[in-house]
């Protein structure tokens, strides 16, 4: 197992200029850093990638999509620019030197139809997620698909709804990932969610109910742990939290007031927390 921290925290753009966060993200202990990747070139991540291998940290990446004219379950145009986007965020995080790239990257973020998905949405979510499967395996980078609940997409809610897509895409770089938020909110057993589908899930964000520090709020913070280790996974447990230093990205995740009293509050008092409720477990 290897804990992580997502950088969404302060940036969704990561540069040489929060190398002193990175350095103290390593003191505090974690193993890796989650980057998010929305703008800037395959320079600019290989330089990065570099910068944390001098550090010591490994990586995973993270990135959605808000436009609804890159729609991965729309018209032929917006697909088109779909799929265009994700083999640059695929390349980007290649260039970075991370082997997964999670997020709600099945349709856009926030834009709703006013029904649920049809059997057409589906169909397009499987052919536009083997055309990026396919560009993803040359790159060695997986794509972990995340459920998110009903106030951020509808596409899918649920891991059973997300898994068996999954298996209907049948891209082995197509996968999954969970997340104890929209769990939270989504899921008759989150714990269950998590264990009834580990066999397409390939990464893990561990948030708190509110977003803030995990294990202040009410996941079932004891449940998850000792659900998550039995079940053999082993893998980037990472923590996800939000604040309002990025007006664009609060407005987006709903964030209106602040959750900790301070970002290494969240990091440090996190990590401690994670570490000693999986050695607990």
């Amino acid at each position: 197992m290897k804990i992580g921290m997502c950088l969404f925290l302060w940036t969704t753009h990561v540069t040489e200029d929060h190398a002193n966060l990175l350095r103290d993200l390593k003191a505090t202990g974690f193993d890796g850093v989650e980057i998010p990747v929305f703008e800037g070139e395959v320079d600019h991540y290989t330089r990065l990638g570099a910068l944390l291998d001098e550090i010591g940290l490994a990586r995973t990446a993270v990135s959605a999509m808000g436009d609804p004219a890159m729609n991965l379950i729309g018209d032929n145009q917006a697909r088109a620019a779909g799929v265009a986007y994700m083999r640059h965020a695929i390349d980007c995080a290649a260039a970075l030197g991370a082997g997964t790239l999670s997020g709600p990257l099945h349709s856009t973020l926030g834009h709703f139809s006013g029904q649920g998905p049809t059997a057409e949405e589906l169909a397009r979510s499987v052919a536009s997620q083997r055309a990026i499967g396919d560009h993803a395996g040359t790159r060695g980078v997986t794509v972990g698909l995340e459920a998110l609940n009903r106030f951020e997409c509808y596409l899918l809610n649920t891991m059973a709804d997300l898994s068996a897509h999954v298996d209907a895409i049948g891209h082995p770089h197509i996968r999954a990932m969970y997340d104890t938020f929209h769990a939270n909110i989504e899921e008759a057993d989150p714990i269950a969610a998590f264990t009834g589908n580990l066999r397409n899930i390939v990464h893990v964000h561990l948030s708190e109910n509110d977003r803030g520090v995990p294990g202040r709020g009410n996941i079932p913070w004891d449940q998850t742990f000792r659900g998550i280790k039995a079940s053999g996974y082993d893998g980037w447990l990472t923590i996800e939290a939000f604040g309002r230093g990025l007006p664009a990205l609060a407005a987006a995740t709903k964030v209106w007031r602040d959750f900790a009293e301070s970002p290494e509050a969240v990091y440090r008092d996190g990590y401690r927390f994670i570490r000693a409720g999986w050695d607990a477990a």
